[in-house]
């Protein structure tokens, strides 16, 4: 016979994970910028890194949260990087 241990553990992980997710759906923080301004955009990335950490906070022993709060992190930075450069562009094309 095979005994599995762990799903307790497992499954309160999962539960975490899910309200993480619900948590992190809809709006997290409002953020603004100057594109023209690297520490303008840099200000709004760390806006938005600690509206992730102040959610996932709530979790700390999560792995899966963790990793889900990076991802998430990496996400924003990159989207506000993409915004910055695109409302360069269209400055310079005006």
């Amino acid at each position: 016979m095979i005994k599995i241990t762990g799903l307790k553990e497992l499954q309160k992980k999962m539960d975490d994970l899910a309200k993480f997710a619900s948590e992190m759906d809809g709006e997290l923080a409002r953020v603004s910028f100057d594109p023209n301004d690297p520490s303008s955009i840099e200000a709004a990335i760390q806006t938005a890194c600690d509206a992730v950490d102040e959610r996932a906070n709530s979790y700390p022993r999560n792995d899966m949260v963790q990793n889900l709060a990076e991802q998430a992190k990496e996400s924003f930075r990159e989207q506000i990087l993409e915004r910055a450069a695109s409302a360069r562009l269209e400055a310079d094309e005006e």
